[in-house]
């Protein structure tokens, strides 16, 4: 499975979000503590414990 984020430094920490969940940010002090902590995040919102919890699509138009 791969998952796309969304990432970007600011001052000394690094930003980011996973594309199908774009309104949950997180942080993380290195990219690659960043990337462990969306893949945590992402482990949280697909595992349906969350309620209401909002997704990003994609919608094909013929």
């Amino acid at each position: 499975m791969e998952l796309k984020y969304i990432y970007w430094q600011e001052d000394t920490h690094f930003l980011g979000y996973l594309e199908e969940f774009p309104d949950y940010w997180t942080q993380g002090e290195s990219l690659e503590d960043l990337k462990a902590h969306l893949l945590d995040l992402h482990k949280d919102l697909s595992s349906g414990e969350i309620p209401h919890v909002r997704r990003a699509g994609t919608l094909v138009v013929a």
